[in-house]
């Protein structure tokens, strides 16, 4: 259950300000992430009904890829989506992409944010923008607010939820949502690993190992694709909101800029990338962003044999899918900081990425070596 370091009722959880407590805030804009407001808000009013005058403007944290803000106006909030300034992926940051997918797949998977609109015009702000409601809730960042504990069973039952989430979107009927031309079909697993090794090579700094080793093997043991349904790409449990008045309901997901149609267990090897436990090192834990180190929370083991399971998918293929996620999740990291090395972002949480780049090459090697996850 919930608890908080003041002892209050069921009754209590359910009032106006103690939930706003717990909600998920943004913070003031920060200096290098502006935008021109005026252009933006002109382009607002000219497209979307209801909304007046000129809006605050306030910056969501944690954002390391695509950019998230709020726009408060007098009587609405709306978010805005954009990406981030320097050096992008020839791929990456496509804003019509993100936008249209939320759209067409809100019938089918309802824990996606409603879409409101989309600019395509880049040189308003310097790069494609789109606004969608704003889901209220918690959001397990690194950490949950302060004033929030879950006990071990509520841990349980959250991370239960989350996986069910994760295989309710693999469930989806991609024709009926409008998306079977998202991805290119069979065959992603090799494209994956052929492509986030050259991403790797492409944004590669002096600082960082070369996992010539890992992606060599990669390449040696990719298997098949199990299927082929739409994934997420970034599936966390900071990337979920929580009702605040009964934190284990997951009410929205969100961060949706990679989704594709491809392998489901691809998906699950990138989510569990990120996914940090009680037991794990000190070097690890250094990496968390996530409160999946709870007590209660499922180890990844026990995550891949609930999802296979539940899947019908063979649980010996996992090292592979093990490995690639943490190579891919390293690639990422590294993206963002060559952005931060040469100058094209200076947001201090990126200065020492390439640290956690090191981190993830260990861990891979450990793998190799062991097994063992």
């Amino acid at each position: 259950m919930l608890s908080t370091k003041r002892k209050v009722t069921r009754k209590e959880i359910g009032k106006g300000d103690l939930v706003q407590d717990f909600v998920d805030k943004p913070k003031p804009l920060r200096d290098s992430d502006s935008f021109n407001l005026e252009a933006v808000n002109n382009w607002v009013l000219k497209n979307v009904s209801g909304l007046e005058g000129v809006p605050e403007v306030f910056q969501f944290p944690g954002g390391a890829s695509n950019l998230t803000y709020l726009l408060n106006y007098k009587n609405k909030e709306v978010i805005l989506r954009r990406p981030p300034p320097g050096h992008k992926a020839k791929s990456a940051h496509d804003m019509g992409r993100e936008y249209k997918v939320m759209k067409a797949l809100k019938n089918q998977y309802p824990y996606v944010p409603e879409m409101i609109a989309f600019c395509g015009d880049e040189e308003l702000i310097g790069g494609q923008f789109y606004l969608m409601e704003r889901m209220k809730g918690i959001i397990p960042r690194k950490n949950f607010p302060k004033g929030i504990t879950i006990d071990k069973e509520s841990a349980r039952k959250l991370c239960l939820s989350l996986i069910d989430k994760l295989i309710e979107l693999h469930k989806v009927d991609i024709n009926k949502a409008g998306l079977s031309d998202l991805g290119k079909g069979k065959g992603y697993v090799q494209r994956q690993v052929d492509g986030w090794t050259d991403r790797f090579e492409r944004s590669k700094t002096w600082n960082v190992p070369s996992f010539k080793k890992i992606t060599k093997w990669l390449k040696k043991n990719r298997p098949e694709d199990v299927s082929t349904c739409l994934i997420h790409n970034d599936f966390r449990l900071d990337n979920a909101v929580l009702d605040p008045t009964n934190p284990g309901k997951i009410i929205g997901i969100l961060d949706w800029e990679m989704a594709t149609l491809g392998d489901p267990l691809m998906d699950l090897g990138g989510a569990l990338a990120y996914w940090i436990e009680e037991r794990d090192d000190f070097a690890s834990k250094w990496m968390r962003r996530q409160p999946s180190n709870l007590q209660g929370m499922l180890t990844r083991n026990e995550i891949v044999d609930y999802y296979c399971e539940k899947m019908n998918f063979d649980r010996g293929l996992w090292p592979f899918y093990q490995i690639f996620g943490l190579f891919r999740l390293a690639v990422i990291i590294q993206q963002i900081y060559f952005r931060y090395y040469h100058g094209q972002t200076d947001n201090p949480v990126f200065k020492n990425f390439w640290f956690f780049v090191h981190l993830l090459s260990r861990r891979c090697h450990k793998i190799l070596k062991k097994g063992s996850i």
